[in-house]
C-alpha cells in the first residue's frame, strides 16, 4: 500500500545532511503538507527536532521501508518555491557548498503576525492555481481574450514614456538587448543626471520600469545603502507609484519578512536590494547589478558566491536579460564579453571627463600631496561649488614612524601599525587598540614618533589652513555625509564614502593615488580604476578632474576613459599566471591530514601539473593548512563535485566524540578573487 511522502531540505549547515530527505505525511497533515512550507522533523542521528522545507511530493510503495513522520507544518505560506530552490541548488553545487547555506541568505526568519497579515488579504502563492486557471467553463477569461488593454495601461502608469525612452535610446543597442533577453555589460554616462539623480540610477530604474510595463518583475542589486537610496529615489521619479520590494539589510526583520514575501506572489514588482537581492524568488524579466567589482557584491557568508555569479547562473536557467553596469568594468566582465558571452553596451553620445594628470614630479620632495596645478583648480572651483577630495585613508595620521630612523610604529603587543587620533595624541594601535604610552623604536631605540600619513581629518585641518574662509567637510565612515548643497566647500573623503553634490562637483582631485597602489592585492590597479572612476562620475559636465602621483597604464585609463580597454590588458596578464579570473580558484583549509588527502582526490582528475599551491601552514592556528587550487572554467563541475565529497567525507569521519573537534573538519571556497597563500 503506497504511502504519501514529503521530501524535504533540512536547515542544516552539516554538509553530510545537504540532500532531500523522505518522511511521512501524517494524515492530518496531508492537506497542508504543500511543496514550500516551512516544517519541522525529527532528525534520528542527533534526537533532536529540525527545521526544514518541502520540496516536493511523493508516494512510497515499499510498505516495509520505516519512515519518520513531519511533526508540524509551521505555517502556510509556501516561502520556498520551485524556482528559489533549484537556484539555490545550482549556486550551491557550482560553489561546492549547501543548499541550505544559500536560502539562508535570501529566507528571513519568519516574522508570524506579518505572515498571518499577508495569508488573510489572499495573496496569490506560487504554485496556487490563479482564478482565471480555476475557471472550468471551457469559455476563455477576459484576461486571456484580450490584455492589450492591461499591458497600455500598465505602460501609461509606469513607464513615463519620455523619461524612460530617453534614458534607453541614450545607450547603443541597450533596447534590442532588453527585447531580445540578451546578457550586457553597459558603460554607465559619467555624470550626474539634469534632474538630481545620478545617470547610473536612471539607467537602472528605466530598465526596470521598462521590465515592469511588459509584464515582468525587475531585480536591480547595488552595493550598498547609499546605492539603495539613490536607486529608490530615482524609481520614484522615473516610475511613481511603481511596486517596488526593498530587500536591505537595514530593515527590521517585520519588515524584510514583509518585502520577501511580496516577492513570492505572482504580481510582477520591481525588487531593489543588496548581494542577496539577486536570488529574490520573482519570475524575474530582468535582473541588473551595478558596479560588481565592489567587495560588498561578495558574499562573505558559504558558499561564498559573488552576486555577479550567482545572476549569471539565475539567467542561465531562467533565460532573463542579465545587465552589468558601472563606470568601470571587471575583468570577471571583460573575460565573459571576449568570450561571447555577453554583449558590450556603450553610450550613444561618449562623455568623456575632463582628466588632468599630475605626475609624480609635479610633486616636490618634501612630502607634498598637492601640487600647484591641482591646488590652483581647487582654489578657483571652490569659489562657485563644491570640490571633492578623495584620501586614501580615514582618521588623522593612520600610520606613524620612527622620528629618528623613520622606520613604521608597530605595537610591542601585537606589531600592529601605530596612529594617532589628532596631533599630540598618544598612539594607538589600529588591530588590538591599545595606546602606546611608553613606546621605544625597535630598530633604533628611538622613543618619539612623527606623522607619515595624513588621513581624511588630518587632511581637512591642513587644507582649513590653505582655504581660508571656505567650508570643509570631512565625510568616512566615521562621518557619514549622504549630500551635500551647491555652496563652497572643500568635501575631503575616502574612497567610496563620497557624498553626491548639487548640480556636481565644480572639481575633483584624487590623492594617495600612489599610496593606494601599494596595496599588496592582486586587483588593486583594477580597484582603483574604479575607485578614480566613480569618484570622476561626481563632477559636474566640463568639471577638471585631477589624479595625482600617478602615471602608467591605470592612469591613461582614466585619463582617456577606456576603462574595458584596461580590463582587456589585465585579463591578458593574468592569463599565462593563470590567476583569476583567467581560470577558477579554489581555497582548501583545515587539518594538514585533510588538506592533503583531499588534493589527493584532486589529483585523480588529471588537472594541469602546476594547478595546486601549497598547502602550507596557517600562521597563528596550529595545524592547520592552506592550499590553492587553479583549474579551467570546464572542469569547474568535476572540482566542486570532488572537493564537496572531501567535505563530506571529512566531515563524518571527524565528528565531536572521536577526540575531534568541528574545528578539524575541512573547508572549501571557490572563485576565491584574491588568491592568499
Amino acid at each position: 500500500m503506497s504511502r504519501p511522502i514529503a521530501r524535504v531540505l533540512l536547515d542544516s549547515p552539516v554538509p553530510q545532511l545537504d540532500r532531500l530527505f523522505d518522511y511521512e505525511i501524517p494524515a492530518e497533515l496531508i492537506a497542508d503538507a504543500v511543496p514550500g512550507v516551512r516544517v519541522r522533523v525529527p532528525l534520528r542521528s542527533a534526537g533532536r527536532m529540525i527545521d526544514a522545507y518541502i520540496v516536493e511530493l511523493g508516494t512510497e510503495q515499499d510498505p516495509a521501508r520505516t519512515l519518520a513522520e513531519i511533526d508540524t507544518v509551521v505555517s502556510a505560506a509556501r516561502v520556498l518555491p520551485e524556482r528559489l530552490h533549484s537556484l539555490a541548488r545550482r549556486v550551491a553545487d557550482r560553489a561546492a557548498g549547501s543548499a541550505s547555506d544559500v536560502l539562508r541568505l535570501i529566507v528571513p526568519k519568519r516574522q508570524v503576525r506579518v505572515e498571518k497579515a499577508w495569508l488573510a488579504a489572499g495573496a496569490e502563492q506560487p504554485g496556487e492555481p490563479s482564478t482565471d486557471d480555476a475557471d472550468t467553463t471551457g469559455e476563455p477569461s477576459t484576461d486571456d481574450a484580450d490584455t492589450t488593454g492591461d499591458t497600455e495601461e500598465a505602460r501609461a502608469r509606469f513607464e513615463p514614456a519620455a523619461a524612460v525612452a530617453a534614458t534607453i535610446a541614450a545607450y547603443a543597442g541597450l533596447a534590442e538587448v532588453l527585447a531580445e533577453n540578451e546578457r550586457a555589460a553597459v558603460e554607465a554616462i559619467p555624470q550626474p543626471g539634469a534632474d538630481g539623480h545620478p545617470e547610473w540610477s536612471r539607467l537602472l530604474a528605466a530598465v526596470g520600469a521598462r521590465t515592469l510595463a511588459d509584464g515582468s518583475s525587475a531585480i536591480l542589486v547595488v552595493p550598498d545603502y547609499r546605492d539603495l537610496d539613490v536607486l529608490l529615489a530615482a524609481l520614484e521619479a522615473l516610475a511613481p507609484g511603481a511596486p517596488v520590494a526593498r530587500l536591505d539589510s537595514r530593515q527590521s526583520n517585520p519588515d524584510r519578512y514583509r518585502a520577501y514575501l511580496r516577492t513570492l506572489e505572482d504580481a510582477p514588482c520591481i525588487v531593489v536590494g543588496n548581494r542577496s537581492a539577486v536570488y529574490a524568488p520573482v519570475a524575474a524579466g530582468l535582473v541588473a547589478i551595478w558596479d560588481d567589482g565592489d567587495s560588498l557584491l561578495a558574499e562573505p557568508l558559504a558558499p561564498g558566491v559573488h552576486a555577479r555569479d550567482a545572476a549569471l547562473l539565475r539567467q542561465e536557467r531562467e533565460g532573463s536579460v542579465l545587465l552589468f553596469a558601472g563606470h568601470t568594468r571587471t575583468t570577471d566582465v571583460e573575460r565573459l564579453v571576449e568570450g561571447g558571452w555577453i554583449r558590450s553596451v556603450t553610450a550613444e553620445r561618449r562623455v568623456l571627463p575632463r582628466v588632468v594628470l599630475d605626475s609624480p614630479e609635479d610633486l616636490d620632495r618634501r612630502g607634498q600631496r598637492l601640487p600647484s596645478r591641482a591646488f590652483l583648480t581647487a582654489r578657483e572651483a571652490a569659489r562657485t561649488g563644491p570640490v571633492l577630495l578623495q584620501v586614501a585613508r580615514p582618521g588623522f595620521s593612520p600610520t606613524l614612524v620612527c622620528a629618528s630612523c623613520r622606520a613604521p610604529a608597530r605595537c610591542r603587543a601585537c606589531g600592529g601599525p601605530l596612529g594617532a587620533a589628532h596631533r599630540g595624541a598618544t598612539p594607538v594601535c589600529a588591530w588590538c587598540g591599545r595606546a602606546a604610552r611608553s613606546w621605544a623604536c625597535g630598530s633604533c631605540g628611538g622613543e618619539t614618533v612623527r606623522l607619515a600619513a595624513s588621513g581624511s581629518e588630518r587632511t581637512a585641518e591642513e587644507l582649513g589652513r590653505a582655504f581660508p574662509g571656505i567650508r570643509v567637510i570631512v565625510a568616512d565612515g566615521a562621518h557619514p555625509v549622504e549630500r551635500v548643497d551647491a555652496r563652497p566647500a572643500l568635501v575631503v573623503a575616502t574612497r567610496g564614502a563620497e557624498p553626491q553634490a548639487e548640480g556636481g562637483y565644480r572639481a575633483v582631485v584624487l590623492l594617495d593615488g600612489s599610496r593606494m597602489l601599494q596595496a599588496p592585492e592582486l586587483r588593486i590597479g583594477e580597484s582603483c580604476l574604479r575607485w578614480w572612476s566613480n569618484a570622476a562620475a561626481l563632477a559636474a559636465p566640463g568639471a577638471p578632474i585631477h589624479l595625482v602621483g600617478v602615471d602608467g597604464g591605470v592612469a591613461r585609463a582614466l585619463a582617456t576613459w577606456s576603462q574595458p580597454a584596461y580590463a582587456r590588458s589585465e585579463l591578458a596578464e593574468r592569463a599565462p599566471l593563470r590567476m583569476p579570473p583567467a581560470v577558477r580558484v579554489a581555497q582548501l583549509e583545515g587539518t594538514g591530514p585533510g588538506v592533503r588527502r583531499a588534493l589527493e582526490d584532486i589529483a585523480a582528475l588529471k588537472l594541469p601539473s602546476d594547478a595546486v599551491l601549497g598547502p602550507i601552514p596557517i600562521e597563528g592556528e596550529d595545524e592547520r593548512e592552506r592550499a590553492l587550487v587553479r583549474f579551467p572554467y570546464a572542469d569547474g563541475t568535476r572540482v566542486a563535485e570532488t572537493l564537496r565529497a572531501a567535505v563530506v567525507a571529512e566531515a563524518t569521519g571527524r565528528r565531536r566524540g572521536r577526540g575531534r573537534t568541528a574545528r578539524t573538519t575541512l573547508s572549501v571556497r571557490l572563485d576565491v578573487i584574491e588568491p592568499d597563500l
